[in-house]
This record gives C-alpha cells, structure tokens and sequence, in this order.
C-alpha cells in the first residue's frame, strides 16, 4: 500500500482534480478517475509525436499453474479484434493508417500495450485504446492462429540451451510457484488457451482501477486528461482489489543450499548460474536500491571479481544482476567459466562472495562510479520519451510511480554501510541455488556427475 499522502488540488480548466500523490518532476501530470484508473501524462514536444501506453497488474506472478502463460497469451490477443475491429485484418489497416507502430510486453509483474503516432491523431489513438483494451471478442479462429505464433516463442527459446539451465535455476528457487516467476509459461498451458480462460484473465485483472494509462509526448496535459474522462470514465470499476481477491503466495525460503547440472547436447561452453532470493518492493524497497548499485560495483571493470576470474583466464564472462519485483526479486551470478578450469574458477568466485561484505572489497570510487551508471542509465531512458514511458509503467506496476521519480536519490543515498547490511542480509552466508549447464560430452570429459564434484 502506497504510504504517500494524497493531496487534491482542484482545476479551473476542467471538472477534474489533479493526482499530486508523488512528487513530480516538471512535465509530469497525473490524475486518477473516480472507476480507479490512474492517468500520467508527460509532456515532451520535442518531436511531433505521442505513445498511448496502459499498463496493467498482470503477469505471470498472477499465474497458478494452469494458467502459465496466459498472461502472455493474452498479450497477443490484444492485437485482433474487438469491438470496434472485427477482425485482426482491419486492426492492421486501421493502425497503418493512423502511423502507429505498436507492440506489447509481459514479464513477471506486469503487462503493458503501447502504441506510438504522430500527435495529430491522439484523439484516434486513444480511441484505438479504448476498443482494445476494453472490448476484446477473443475470436475462436483467431485464437486457434495464435496457437502456433506464441508456440513459436516458446520453441526459440526451448532452442538456447542457457534457457533450460535457467528453468531449473527457477524451478530449484521457488519450488511450487515456479510458475509465478516464468512469463512464458508452460507449452500445453499455452496451447489450451480458449476464449473462455482469456475472458477469466480479463474479468479477474482488466479493470481500471488496476491499471495506468500513459501519454506522452507532443500534448498538453489539461486536454490529455478531459478526452481520457470523457472516453474511459465510464469504465467500470471491478469493485475489488485483484491482488487481494486472488492473493499472491509468498515463495518459501531455501532452508539449505541446492546444487543441480542442467545437460543439453546444443551447449558449446560450461555455464554457472548461481543466485540467491533477493529483497522486494513490498517488504524491503531500500534494499531494492542498495541490490542495484552492488551489482553495478560488481560489475564494474575495475572490479575485484573480475580481475580474479576474467583477467586470470578463469572465465570469459560474468555479470551480477538483481531484477526488482513486487515478490521476492532474484539476485544471478552468471559466470562462463574456462572450460578446463572449472574448479578453481568457483573456487575463486566462493572467495570472493565471502568477502563482498568486507571493508576493502571495493572503494569509494567503485561505489561512486557505480551509482554515477545508474543514474546516467536512467537519464538515457528520458531521451527516447516511448521507452521512458514502458519504464515509467514498470515501476509503477513494481511499486508506485514515486520509485522511479526517486530513484537518483535512492541510488546515491546507498551507503557502504548499507551494502555490507545488504550482503549479509541475503547473500554471505544465506541458502543458495547453484547450477551447470553442460553437454554430456562434456560431463564425461571433465567427469562431473554432480555440482559436488567441483567442490572438492
């Protein structure tokens, strides 16, 4: 629940009261309608266009096992007909018309629509919107179409043998709810989808008072917000909160470390996949910050860890990642290690993580430099004003827009202190899942039958 106060301030343009829930920045405008959804707006007339964008609190976290994957689905029914389009033909021809280009996204914790046109035909495009996301048919033919595009999907993937190593990395992490953390999904979930499971998914998460309407661009604001009323006003509210209708299972922490070899005959070179459950943005947001700006030292290339096993010739590749979530967000050890080194490369890496809370694991400059990243990262998103919106709903749908607005503070208020707190609190020390991905050709050759092998 969002702990910032809401203040109102009324608008002599228009009988609509202004959302000055966070502290926006200049150019941002939000409001929020009486059905619940939420409308920001950000104002940018660098160039002559503006991406209508709606974000909503779907994804696979929301997935029981027979519904994996049809967060995804859905997705893609969202481009074929609705109300307004009878089929995905005239969907098509009407988006080239108007100039859009168009896509849409689903991750763990949300799923977003965007489209992006030239400003002259906003009022089309949010009209297109509209129709959308509100009066989808779900066309039998049209579903039967799409068996086969999101199968597709899911065989390019099956096809890189570092998903499979990744799979059983989730599996082993979160046991039972795997399915909460896997977007994708499972391949005969996906190919069960029906018009009747499509409309469960909208009838339970569609609503307005579970989403964010982004417009950005070439607009101004008080305009924006009255065409958004008088168009998407009489959207119903559902009545109930989704996530607490259908609450969300917490994972279960690892009580013990988990080793496994994931073998597939397609894999070239040995690959580690070593992580932990990491904070999240409902019990722990500070360390939600601190997590990133440790991984970005990590990461750095005048780190320590790479020095010991990149510069040394134990490894070609390695990368440190947090990925923030509203549920338990993972931290990922990726290492490629040298093929004929396996054993002292993690044997390097274990040296290292017990020391990543120690006092000269890394410097003032390193933890400066790794928050002046971060920052610098986040000011290119601005620059392309319809992929700032994609991040804008993100967050959003991870904790509040105020997290993003927020987020150079945050990473700049991150102390060393803070880090050490961090390491110790989920990482030295505390059960892991470890993993390695290896053909059998090579499982032979290095005579690996187990993870415990390369512990001896």
């Amino acid at each position: 629940m969002n702990k910032y106060l809401v203040l109102f301030t009324a608008l002599v343009l228009f009988p609509l009261v202004l959302y000055s829930q966070y502290n926006l920045p200049e150019g941002y405008y939000m409001t929020k309608l009486d059905n619940g959804l939420e409308v920001l707006v950000y104002e940018d007339a660098s160039v002559p266009l503006v991406t209508v964008e709606i974000n909503v609190k779907n994804g696979s976290y929301t997935e029981p096992p027979e519904f994996n994957g049809l967060s995804h689905f859905y997705e893609h029914m969202f481009f074929k007909a609705n109300r307004d389009m009878p089929s995905q033909e005239a969907y098509m021809k009407k988006a080239h018309e108007l100039g859009m280009s168009w896509n849409g996204t689903t991750n763990v914790d949300r799923v977003n629509y965007f489209f992006t046109l030239p400003a002259a035909n906003l009022d089309s495009g949010l009209n297109f919107m509209n129709s959308a996301i509100r009066y989808p048919l779900f066309l039998e033919d049209e579903i039967q179409k799409e068996h086969a595009v999101v199968n597709g999907e899911f065989q390019r993937d099956e096809s890189d043998p570092e998903f499979h190593l990744w799979m059983d990395w989730d599996k082993n992490m979160w046991g039972a709810n795997a399915c909460r953390k896997n977007p994708l999904g499972d391949h005969e979930v996906i190919l069960s989808a029906t018009p009747e499971k499509m409309k469960t998914i909208q009838q339970k998460y569609y609503w307005p008072n579970n989403s964010l309407l982004v417009i950005a661009g070439d607009v101004k604001h008080e305009e924006v917000f009255e065409k958004v009323k008088n168009l998407y006003g009489d959207w119903k509210s559902s009545g109930f909160d989704p996530q607490t209708k259908w609450p969300i299972p917490d994972f279960e922490p690892l009580k013990a470390d988990i080793n496994y070899i994931t073998v597939n005959e397609n894999a070239k070179s040995p690959v580690m996949a070593i992580g932990w459950q990491g904070p999240d943005t409902r019990r722990d947001i500070k360390n939600t910050f601190v997590a990133d700006v440790f991984s970005s030292i990590v990461n750095l290339e005048s780190s320590k860890l790479r020095k010991d096993i990149i510069e040394s010739g134990l490894a070609t590749e390695f990368s440190l990642s947090y990925t923030t979530s509203k549920y338990t967000g993972p931290i990922q050890l990726r290492i490629m290690p040298n093929q004929q080194k396996i054993k002292e490369c993690l044997a390097k890496v274990n040296e290292n993580i017990s020391r990543w809370d120690s006092d000269d694991y890394f410097t003032d400059e390193q933890l400066e430099t790794a928050k002046r990243q971060l920052d610098i990262q986040l000011q290119y998103r601005k620059e392309q004003t319809t992929s700032y919106c994609h991040t804008i709903g993100y967050w959003w749908s991870m904790a509040n827009v105020d997290y993003l607005i927020s987020y150079s503070k945050n990473i700049n208020d991150v102390t060393r202190d803070d880090i050490k707190k961090f390491v110790r609190k989920y990482i030295k020390d505390i059960p892991k899942v470890s993993g390695l991905l290896l053909s059998a050709q090579m499982q032979s050759g290095m005579n690996i039958n187990k993870y415990e092998d390369l512990l001896n």
